[in-house]
């Protein structure tokens, strides 16, 4: 008996829709961000208080309030000295140079250099300003913080003999160690040209799906490859 010999061939059709994603455009940079740090919270108000915070509690101890004056007096003493100093310039130092000191000292700087991790970490992203009676405002100290800065310029502008660019000099200066110690900067930051897409990368937007009726395929649009069946001739 002879079996005839028979084939049957399956050929794939077009391929199956594929998935598309709409990529935006690349987010811009902003020139003034204002952002927060940190939220104020009952686990992080226990942390603050588990330890004392040698950090800024020393703004209360003996003497802290007259080093001031004392760095203030010695600075200008050290002004002088120098050959053909005017007073005009000599007192527009002093007072440039203590408002950057106490710019860096109170509003800059972050964190705490030692034993931080009894803290929790609460304070590593806080000024020392901020730190300052764990953040209470209108306290004593932060009261005379305020006003050393102010009688200082006031100080500066009767000696420049008020003198419209120094003037103006002294008073940019004082205004930028100013706005910090306010209670509406509380735990704000103000960053320039920061970019709002750190990755550089588009942003990803919703992806498009093919219309109803072609997303699923069907048994004669699957793409397989060519099967051939054979039936071996055999003979019995």
């Amino acid at each position: 008996m002879t079996t005839a010999r028979t084939s049957s061939t399956l050929s794939p059709k077009s391929g199956s829709p594929g998935l598309s994603v709409r990529v935006g455009r690349e987010r811009s940079s902003s020139i003034v961000k204002v952002e927060k740090v940190g939220e104020e919270s009952q686990e992080e108000t226990l942390d603050q208080s588990m330890y004392d915070n040698v950090n800024a509690e020393w703004v209360n101890r003996k003497g802290a309030w007259l080093i001031h004056p004392v760095l203030i007096f010695a600075g200008k003493v050290v002004i002088d000295t120098i050959p053909g100093m005017r007073q005009e310039i000599s007192w527009t130092l002093v007072n440039l140079l203590y408002l950057g000191l106490s710019y860096l000292m109170f509003h800059y700087v972050t964190g705490i250099p030692f034993h931080s991790d009894l803290h929790g970490g609460v304070y590593d992203n806080l000024t020392l300003w901020e730190q300052i009676d764990e953040g209470a405002q209108y306290t004593p100290a932060k009261k005379w913080l305020f006003i050393v800065p102010i009688t200082l310029f006031l100080a500066s502008t009767h000696y420049t003999h008020y003198d419209p660019w120094l003037f103006a000099v002294n008073l940019t200066a004082l205004i930028f160690v100013l706005i910090p110690k306010l209670p509406f900067f509380h735990r704000y930051r103000v960053r320039f040209m920061v970019d709002e897409d750190p990755s550089g990368m588009g942003t990803p937007m919703t992806p498009t799906f093919p219309h109803s009726g072609t997303a699923t395929p069907t048994r004669e649009d699957m793409s397989v490859p060519p099967i051939t069946v054979t039936d071996v001739e055999s003979r019995l």
